[in-house]
């Protein structure tokens, strides 16, 4: 199931978002807006949605959440930017790396 954050995660949305995968969670977050979409089967599900609510293509980024771990990879086919200086599927500019994990663990951080 995807659900729109924009506030920390509950418990039951967390369970929620782990239906597809179990272990990890499917993530795009909004740089600009302090948002995410996570859960669903693809990244480009995350990103529809997030289109859908009125963010724009180059602030969305990809990656992966395992709550267990409280870790990230910023790994997603939607990453593919090269006229961003991004070549391929990992977050190459450090910069927002650092933005995507911000928002990733204000969001998700802790909730288990």
């Amino acid at each position: 199931m995807l659900h729109l954050l924009i506030q920390p995660a509950t418990h039951q949305q967390l369970e929620e978002m782990l239906q597809e995968y179990q272990v990890l969670i499917k993530i795009v977050v909004d740089i600009r807006r302090q948002m995410l979409c996570g859960g669903g089967e693809m990244h480009a599900d995350c990103e529809a949605v997030l289109l859908d609510n009125a963010s724009e293509q180059d602030d969305l980024w990809g990656a992966n959440w395992y709550p267990n771990d409280q870790r990230i990879e910023f790994e997603s086919l939607i990453n593919i930017r090269p006229r961003l200086g991004n070549p391929g599927i990992l977050i190459q500019d450090q910069g927002i790396r650092d933005q995507v994990e911000a928002v990733t663990l204000k969001i998700l951080g802790g909730v288990r």
